[in-house]
This record gives structure tokens, C-alpha cells and sequence, in this order.
């Protein structure tokens, strides 16, 4: 993406507070479970992540990644696991076949803090791990799958807190049930606007039709078959208004209907019907 046309007026307040909350839960729990959507690997994952979980182990989900293609989303879980020390699992919140998976995983993370407390003459307890990441990144569909075969809260732990919830997911881990909302703060305007495609940023921070159409020509640059197949648009620009007169979505005097085509753009995108992209680029 070389444009910058969109302007994104978005700053979301009480960075400060959300992020001294979000080191408090921390320090309840042995390992972190990052969601980050699979079609973003890096414009979707917090900027100062690394910073916030200090050496806390990570796991990182690329979730939705029924919305990318299998081998260029293989490559990008090497390239990430490289770049964070830390595993990286796809999955897909739609299914469950990746469940025991994760489970497993952030077990096996949070084992070495487990031996450390059990080093100091206390007896073994389950793992417990917290959801983090961006908004609409899939947080909730994983906390939901996590806990779909036991809601049962256990409450306040002794000695930890009064105030926050777990639950159990099976005898060795525990979730607490709150999920860690990273805070989000975006003044690169190329990173903000990717995540405005994927629906990741308050709709009150932008109109569609801009969007929409920088969408269009990041897309014609990277898949500009894929992209002009489906849109039947071959050797004329790749624009709101040409789509939207090859489709008939007229307004009362024969012009172009940019309002419902931006929305429909949007919606095709983010449902992949348009096909299965990866829009970040690795870092050398």
C-alpha cells in the first residue's frame, strides 16, 4: 500500500488506565493467549505487546485464517514464531477442531511458573492464562470456544483477588473470564486503515466509501485477478462507481450508488468472498 488518502480520526481514551489494568490481570496469571487476526499478522497484533507482557509466555492465535491462503499463512506463522520467540497455532473460531491444540499449548507454557511456585512448598494448581488482543480480532469467539464445554465460574481466589472471576476449563486450566483488552492507540494511518477493513476500528472513526476504496486498490495491487474476476472489472479502474454501474446500483438520475457499493465492498472483504489475502508484508 503506497496510498494515504484516509484520514482516520481515532484516538480511544484511557490508554493509560486500560493499560495498568491490563498489567494487574496480568500478574494473576502464568501465560497470555494474543489473538491477532490471520489477515493482518502484524497491523492487528499491539504495538507495544512485547513491552506490556514482559516475559510472561505468549501464545499467539492467528485467528480467521479460513480468510487467508493455507501455504501464505503457513509461511507467516514461521516468520512470526521467529520474530517473537513465541508458537504460533492457526485457528478458526467457527470450528473446534483446533481446541485441544490450544488447550494443550498453554498448559505446556504455563508449566515453569507452575514448577516454580510448586518449588516453594505449594501444592500444584492449574494453569492459568488470559485472552488478549485488538478489538474484533476474535477474543470473544476464543474465550467462547475455550469455555463452551464448562461455564462453571469458581470465583475469587484466595490470595489473589476478590474481584476477578475464572473459569475452569478442565482440571488443568483455568481462564479468567474477563478478557485483556489491549488498548489501542494509531497514528500510522497506512496500519490504521488495513484495520478498518477488517472492521477493527469503531465504524465512528470513518465513512465507508474512502474506505471501501482503498480496500479496492490495496487489493488491485496485491490480487488484482482475484479481485477483478470477482468484481467482473477487467480493463477499466477498479473504482466504487464502475463496480456499482456493472451491478445496476443506480440513484434517481442514472449515477452510481457509492453508498450501498462501499458497504457491500466492505461486506464482501470481510466475509472472503472475494477470496482468502494476507494484506501485511514481512519485515526483512
Amino acid at each position: 500500500m503506497k496510498r494515504n488518502k484516509l484520514h482516520i480520526h481515532w484516538y480511544p481514551g484511557h490508554i493509560a488506565k486500560a493499560e495498568r489494568k491490563l498489567k494487574e490481570q496480568l500478574s494473576l496469571v502464568d501465560a497470555v493467549i494474543e489473538v491477532i487476526d490471520a489477515r493482518l499478522p502484524l497491523s492487528s497484533s499491539y504495538t507495544n505487546i512485547t513491552g506490556l507482557l514482559g516475559d510472561k509466555p505468549r501464545l499467539i492465535l492467528l485467528n480467521k485464517s479460513d480468510l487467508t491462503e493455507r501455504n501464505e499463512i503457513n509461511k507467516w506463522v514461521k516468520f512470526l514464531e521467529e520474530k517473537y520467540s513465541a508458537p504460533v497455532l492457526l485457528c478458526d473460531a467457527k470450528n473446534t477442531k483446533d481446541l485441544n491444540i490450544i488447550i494443550k499449548k498453554a498448559i505446556e507454557l504455563a508449566e515453569p511458573r507452575i514448577q516454580a511456585i510448586m518449588k516453594k512448598g505449594l501444592l500444584r494448581r492449574p494453569a492459568r492464562v488470559m485472552v488478549v488482543g485488538m478489538p474484533n480480532v476474535g477474543k470473544s469467539s476464543i474465550i467462547n470456544k475455550l469455555t463452551r464445554s464448562s461455564k462453571t465460574k469458581i470465583g475469587a481466589k484466595a490470595g489473589v483477588t476478590r474481584q476477578q472471576q475464572w473459569v475452569r476449563i478442565n482440571p488443568q486450566l483455568e481462564l479468567l473470564d474477563t478478557p485483556g483488552i489491549i488498548p489501542m492507540r494509531q497514528d500510522n494511518q497506512e496500519v490504521a486503515a488495513k484495520l478498518a477493513f477488517v472492521n477493527s476500528i469503531s465504524e465512528n472513526a470513518y465513512t465507508n466509501e474512502p474506505v471501501a476504496q482503498e480496500l479496492l486498490e490495496a487489493l488491485d495491487e496485491r490480487y488484482p485477478a482475484e479481485v477483478r474476476e470477482y468484481y467482473k472489472i477487467q480493463d477499466e479502474p477498479l473504482s466504487l462507481e464502475n463496480i456499482a454501474l456493472k451491478r445496476n446500483w443506480l440513484i434517481s438520475g442514472g449515477e452510481a450508488d457509492i453508498t450501498r457499493t462501499s458497504a457491500y465492498v466492505l461486506r464482501d472483504f470481510r466475509e472472503g468472498k472475494i477470496g482468502k489475502f494476507i494484506l501485511d508484508d514481512m519485515e526483512e
